[in-house]
């Protein structure tokens, strides 16, 4: 396939596009209803909210399903790529509670973060996986803090991690809690950036969320 769309010509891709959701689904609700979760630094995504402050939520890409799981229903909307993985993947997401913006930041880029940057200056919440979709794992890509400036909307780094789990042998090391295992969500406090910044003010505000995201959580 040489088109992002063209999997929707095959009835077998459609077909498959509909089953791994539902099949997906039941799995991920048993393992992660196991889990015991605790959450730290709510109170920033609280105030924002309470304030009604559009806001753009970064978690790794290999932390994906930990952010999804532990953070569901509250209408965040990740990028996710319009291919057939983001087929499946959106019909996930919008089972637990999260939205979609449908795009690539690989394939037309640009159009997706303007997408996203119109969605914020609606009113609408935002999900953002800096390192992805292809890495390298646990570098912020400059998408991020292009859309939190020209949004003027603040970034909340989540972090996330288990007390006994695996990583998988993913170039993200995709981590996937055991069943019973605590799962800790740590929210950093809002990270601005002035819709003004200039070049070398945005790469401090990249190395800041960075850090933010690779500080290690005490379980």
């Amino acid at each position: 396939m040489t088109k992002t769309g063209s999997w929707r010509g095959s009835s077998a891709k459609r077909v498959q596009a509909a089953l791994i959701p539902a099949l997906l689904a039941p799995p991920l609700e048993f393992l992660y209803g196991t889990c015991t979760w605790r959450y730290r630094g709510l109170e920033h995504i609280e105030r924002l909210r309470a304030d009604k402050q559009p806001h753009i939520l970064a978690f790794w890409h290999g932390r994906i399903l930990t952010s999804m799981m532990g953070f569901r229903d509250r209408g965040y909307k990740p990028l996710i790529s319009e291919n057939f993985d983001g087929e499946w993947i959106a019909a996930v997401s919008a089972h637990f509670g999260w939205g979609s913006v449908r795009g690539s930041s690989s394939r037309g880029g640009a159009r997706a973060l303007i997408q996203m940057k119109r969605g914020l200056a609606a009113g609408e919440l935002m999900a953002f996986t800096p390192d992805g979709p292809r890495g390298p794992a646990r570098v912020v890509q400059p998408g991020v803090i292009w859309l939190a400036a020209a949004a003027a909307c603040p970034i909340v780094a989540l972090r996330s991690e288990a007390s006994r789990g695996r990583q998988l042998k993913s170039w993200d090391r995709h981590l996937v809690p055991a069943p019973g295992a605590a799962v800790t969500l740590d929210f950093a406090p809002p990270l601005v950036v002035p819709r003004e910044a200039d070049d070398g003010v945005r790469e401090m505000k990249r190395v800041e969320l960075e850090r933010l995201l690779n500080a290690p959580i005490r379980l």
